[in-house]
């Protein structure tokens, strides 16, 4: 295949992470939420140790990656970027399709960009268990991985619907030596709290995010690690859009349009942020679309405000979009998509045009997955059919128009554990869940105050 030489050889592993909290201007600071004064490290290295810290609020443009963590890496990474011949030609169209593909990882996505570092900070740091929320399993899998290679302990509260509907994902994190629980669970204070109120909840993420803080906060021996969200999760996924960079570079291209899946916003970041800061830095203008979920349509939908990442209220105020910290997101497959909020930083590149965001239904997801699979040979995970819905969507565009554009998109992962939802699409058993108007209102209304009085 033509695209295999935009791969391995000739692409090296990135040495750093780029930062673009030090190229994009306006970027309001988590909040202490007791003060509501900014966010020190000493304040975030109860639950995460100094060097994550300080990348949570460092400025610095690049950021060194450990030698530890590149050896690491050097087993999937560079991962391949492909140009979609087929897909093309399938379409009709003559925009150029690249995707950058992140399923070559042992874990089979995007996740293991983040788990290992910081899995490796927190050994370095003499933490012996790490806790931590997932959705559709990714990235539980993906820490659980880590923690086997960096001799952790790892303990992984998994949002219940998906528990229940990905067995395969449990098993591959029980198969790497981690125990997974699903959330909410009786482990917990929060767990319980809101099992006795709701015996039958489905979950969420911000559920089991306060179940994996309430451990962290409550063992010394013991951090937490997050998979989204977060400034230092997305930091270090930029190894994505730097690759992919390097490799369109040989292959003499330049995208028009990159397109991401926005749950938390960390798999987007990683593949857009370093092309973004290259525009805010004087270089080529580029369109960046986030493909979210129209049951839980966080930038489309959302508020812009402080919130807490999580249900109970322990992390500090993040400012983001929102649907609320207590909103609980219908049960679609796409379970690393079904979070309240998203990354401050993708939000505010939201805010500030850079971004835009389009909500997208499940069925038409499943169909888009479909097509690709048919054409490129890779099934893509549910999370993923999100950007390949809209990838298609523009392509037929150009068609239309018979106007060529250069489109990126990232395949975020692969969707072998994931063929059970594809079964019950083609058997025409799965249908677009909606979204509850009056729940996104009750949970709006249920943001936290802020000292001084804003919301």
């Amino acid at each position: 295949m033509e695209s295999i030489k935009y791969q391995l050889s000739d692409v090296r592993i990135p040495t750093s992470w780029y930062n673009i909290a030090a190229d994009l201007p306006g970027l309001a600071p988590p909040l202490h939420p007791a003060t509501g004064a900014p966010a020190s490290v000493g304040d975030l290295t109860g639950i995460m140790p100094k060097e994550l810290a300080e990348q949570e609020l460092s400025t610095t443009r690049e950021i060194e990656i450990p030698d530890p963590v590149r050896q690491v890496y050097a087993q999937w990474r560079p991962s391949p970027l492909f140009r979609a011949r087929r897909l093309e030609k399938a379409l009709g169209t003559p925009a150029r399709i690249y995707y950058k593909y992140e399923g070559v990882s042992p874990a089979g996505s995007h996740k293991p960009n983040t788990a290992f570092p910081q899995a490796f900070y927190n050994k370095q740091a003499g933490i012996r268990r790490l806790t931590t929320e997932t959705g559709a399993g990714q990235w539980g899998s993906s820490l659980a991985l880590a923690g086997a290679l960096f001799g952790l302990e790892v303990q992984v509260h998994m949002v219940r619907v998906s528990y229940h509907q990905k067995p395969h994902r449990r098993a591959l994190m029980h198969a790497y030596g981690a125990t997974c629980l699903p959330s909410p669970s009786r482990e917990t204070d929060v767990g319980r709290r809101i099992l006795d109120q709701d015996p039958d909840c489905p979950g969420s993420l911000g559920i089991a995010t306060s179940e994996a803080l309430e451990l962290a906060m409550n063992d010394p021996h013991t951090n937490y690690a997050g998979g989204s969200v977060l400034n230092n999760v997305v930091l270090h996924q930029t190894v994505i859009g730097q690759e992919a960079m390097a490799q369109l570079d040989m292959a003499e291209d330049y995208p028009d349009l990159i397109v991401g899946c926005a749950g938390g916003g960390s798999n987007l970041g990683g593949l857009a942020f370093p092309f973004l800061g290259a525009r805010l830095r004087g270089g080529d203008g580029v369109q960046v679309v986030a493909a979210e979920p129209a049951a839980c349509p966080t930038l489309t939908r959302g508020r812009v405000a402080y919130d807490f990442g999580d249900t109970a209220g322990l992390t500090p105020l993040l400012r983001m979009h929102t649907l609320g910290h207590s909103f609980i997101p219908p049960s679609i497959h796409a379970g690393g998509l079904r979070y309240h909020g998203i990354s401050p930083l993708v939000s505010h590149a939201v805010t500030e045009g850079l971004i835009e965001a389009r909500a997208v239904p499940q069925t038409r997801c499943f169909e888009a997955g479909l097509v690709f699979a048919r054409s490129e040979g890779i099934v893509p995970a549910p999370e993923s059919t999100h950007a390949v819905r809209v990838v298609i969507d523009e392509a037929v565009r150009c068609r239309e128009e018979g106007r060529p554009r250069v489109i990126l998109f990232g395949l975020s992962g692969h969707g072998h554990f994931d063929l059970g939802a594809y079964e019950k699409h083609l058997a025409g058993e799965l249908g677009d869940e909606g979204m509850d108007p009056e729940a996104v209102a009750r949970s709006l209304a249920a943001l936290p105050e802020l000292p001084g009085g804003e919301g």
